[in-house]
């Protein structure tokens, strides 16, 4: 029960929601950055060659990065300041956007995705405990979080049409120097606009529960994107081992902590566990749509980047439409009631990509792109306010760790096994006929965007055409099937209090 207080809690001023507009603005970057190179995919290609490995890598690794050392960026924002570390992080996402964009082989772009999943770790989870921490009142929270939530879902729709419109004018290195001007934007106004706030400062963060948290998530998640790229060997259940042997330690070892970088007891609370379940799952399904859309368009359609790009336009519109009414569906339905109707919906959606797919209009994936984009922003802005709102503010920063692991490793999950299982059942659906040169077909077997981009024979490129659009439409069919097994229990474990609450803070 919560306890009776007769102060009403301060509400934010000008100066607050000037700091969110600052904030969002970091949040749509780092969103952008997770999606705009999906459309570079051929130009970049054609320019340094990447193997179909490297261009997973160049696809993922900036999200298991960031995935892996979130943990440990939300307790440091903490402990030194959310301020100071979201600035930090800033100067260090532009030098590393910078190196990114001039890559001259994909052995540097990919650790140069790599160095900006590192300063991105101290970014996100610093701007979503700011707002918590800035935004005493719970109905002003509620809004905020709902603004911040729609510059994440927003940002990863908006990532193409920027891509597009940058790739139809400029090399593909440009969708990184985008970078640039944004941050020194926040390194300019955010000290003056942003407040400095601070958790627990007394208590040192844990090393070993650092290395563990990231031997955790990057194997299993390797593990998986090899099974199904490669195929199966010794490599995959030994680095799985690994992954999971860590990751059982690192809980074991938070629960006997005095000042654990986790706090395990947290996923005891249904509203918490079920809510950052949600998270992870709409991402993983959104971003793990549109890192194969966004291809399907440019290779099987023949659009262009920009083309492609606006195509995917009624996904954002729809995400931004959601902070219109989600406060009305989570008085209506209550929180788990509200996720799961957002999971369902985006589930539909992902069944009417699959079902037209193969079809010559465009209409029936507009439509279909609108639905996923309606369900997953609300799915993603009542989870993430239910998981932030669950703890005191002088937790903000570890909270929103939590949240954005889970954000961050559905991206990666998203593109790993999604990406995955797209490129297997294209390989497996690619019929060549008899008499095909046999380098042809050794190119056509790599991957679709290889394939367009250097054989001459029309016929092999028609036949891997096909057996790409028919990889879409059975990844388009399993990422609903997870939504809507997700829906399910998000509906059925998360509360739904009719008073709207989404947070459990009230409890603790």
């Amino acid at each position: 029960m919560s306890v009776a207080n007769n102060s009403t809690p301060p509400r934010a001023g000008r100066r607050e929601w000037s700091a969110l507009a600052v904030l969002v603005l970091v949040v749509v970057l780092l969103a952008v950055d997770g999606t705009v190179l999906y459309l570079a995919v051929p130009s970049l290609t054609t320019d340094i060659s990447p193997t179909a490995t490297q261009l997973l890598w160049i696809g993922d690794i900036y999200s298991f990065v960031l995935a892996g050392l979130l943990i440990t960026m939300g307790n440091l924002a903490d402990r030194i300041g959310r301020k100071r570390l979201l600035l930090i992080g800033a100067g260090a996402f532009g030098l590393a956007s910078a190196l990114a964009a001039f890559a001259p082989n994909a052995e540097t772009l990919i650790v140069a995705r790599a160095l900006l999943g590192v300063a991105g770790a101290t970014l996100m989870p610093s701007t979503l405990s700011i707002v918590r921490a800035m935004f005493n009142d719970p109905k002003q929270r509620t809004t905020a979080i709902a603004v911040w939530s729609m510059g994440a879902t927003a940002g990863a729709a908006l990532g193409p049409l920027i891509g597009g419109v940058l790739l139809e004018n400029f090399w593909w290195g440009s969708v990184f120097l985008i970078n640039l001007p944004i941050m020194m934007i926040v390194l300019i106004v955010g000290p003056r606009l942003i407040p400095e706030s601070h958790g627990d400062t007394s208590s040192p963060i844990d090393l070993l529960s650092s290395l563990l948290s990231i031997l955790a998530i990057i194997p299993v998640v390797y593990a998986i994107k090899h099974w199904f790229g490669d195929g199966f060997d010794w490599t995959v259940p030994v680095v799985a081992v690994i992954g999971l042997v860590a990751g059982w330690v690192f809980i074991r070892r938070q629960t006997k902590l005095p000042h654990p970088l986790l706090d395990v007891t947290l996923f005891r609370v249904p509203a918490f566990a079920g809510s950052v379940a949600s998270t992870g799952l709409s991402v993983f399904a959104f971003i793990g749509m549109l890192f194969f859309f966004s291809q399907y368009l440019q290779l099987v359609r023949g659009y262009g980047p920009l083309q492609a790009g606006l195509a995917e336009l009624p996904a954002t519109f729809a995400a931004m439409v959601v902070i219109a009414f989600v406060g009305a569906l989570l008085t209506r339905l209550g929180a788990g009631r509200a996720i799961g109707f957002g999971l369902a919906v985006g589930a539909l959606g992902l069944v009417g990509i699959g079902l037209t797919v193969s079809q010559a209009s465009f209409w029936g994936l507009g439509v279909s792109l609108a639905v996923i984009g309606l369900g997953i922003g609300v799915a993603m802005t009542l989870s993430t306010d239910a998981v932030v709102s669950a703890v005191p503010k002088e937790r903000a920063g570890a909270a929103s760790s939590i949240s954005e692991t889970a954000y961050e490793l559905g991206v990666a999950l998203g593109i790993a096994v999604l990406g995955s299982v797209q490129l297997a059942v294209y390989r497996a659906q690619l019929d060549l006929p008899a008499g095909t040169d046999p380098a042809d077909a050794a190119v056509a077997d790599q991957s679709l965007a290889v394939t367009v981009n250097t054989v001459t024979d029309p016929v092999v490129v028609e036949h891997a055409q096909t057996a790409f659009s028919t990889a879409v439409q059975t990844t388009s069919f399993v990422a609903a099937a997870v939504l809507a097994l997700s829906a399910v229990v998000a509906w059925r474990v998360i509360p739904s209090p009719r008073d709207g609450k989404v947070g459990t803070h009230e409890a603790h």
